[in-house]
């Protein structure tokens, strides 16, 4: 499976000639992917999904089945949601997704917590969205947030040492200066290494195949 990582959160797994999309938010210089079988949306947030992202991927993709949990579904109004919660697990072209959570992270106590899933992709990639959820089980590779309103470094660090991947890279990046994600990368980098891990630096672009 390749992981290519494009800005902020969003995330394009390939395998063979398919495709699978995560949180095209508001911040993606929309890539041109084709063969899409499905978009997968963790939370409601415009910086993990639009929905002029999506309908430019649906176009080129009008088959591509959409997946979110109860909240995205709420706020997509005219876009169909295949509803999904913790537990959960869906088969879609040559993607096995099992979900877990259910709850965004706290950003404060004045904001209302919305829904999210955390997702395991084939059993390989894990990705929390928003949240500290654990899987509980074995993790090739973790997407791992390093900045966000809801974010402090040393709670991602736990996150990370309580995973425990053989490898990581960041996500969740655009609300960091240069300096502060190569700070942020380092200490994500050690807590990755405690585990026995790997961490990498992706651009957006970059790709990793697992």
């Amino acid at each position: 499976m390749r992981i290519t990582k494009y800005e902020h959160a969003t995330l394009q797994l390939g395998i063979g000639d398919e495709n699978l999309v995560i949180d095209p938010g508001v911040f993606l210089s929309h890539p041109d992917v084709p063969a899409v079988v499905a978009i997968l949306i963790t939370h409601e947030h415009s910086d993990h999904w639009t929905a002029e992202q999506v309908g430019r991927i649906l176009e080129k993709n009008p088959e591509a089945r959409i997946l979110g949990p109860q909240g995205v579904a709420d706020a997509a109004e005219d876009i169909p949601i295949e509803v999904v919660a913790a537990g959960d697990v869906v088969d879609v072209g040559p993607f096995k997704l099992e979900f877990f959570g259910g709850r965004h992270a706290v950003i404060h106590e004045s904001i209302p917590v919305i829904d999210n899933v955390g997702v395991l992709v084939n059993d390989e990639l894990y990705y929390g969205g928003d949240s500290y959820t654990v899987p509980g089980v074995e993790v090739g590779t973790l997407a791992a947030p390093i900045g966000a309103p809801w974010l402090k470094i040393g709670e991602a660090m736990d996150y990370v040492l309580a995973v425990k991947p053989k490898r990581a890279f960041y996500v969740h990046d655009m609300t960091l200066s240069v300096a502060g994600k190569q700070m942020a990368a380092a200490r994500l980098s050690w807590a990755t290494e405690q585990g026995g891990g790997t961490f990498t630096e992706l651009q957006p672009g970059e790709a990793l195949d697992v």
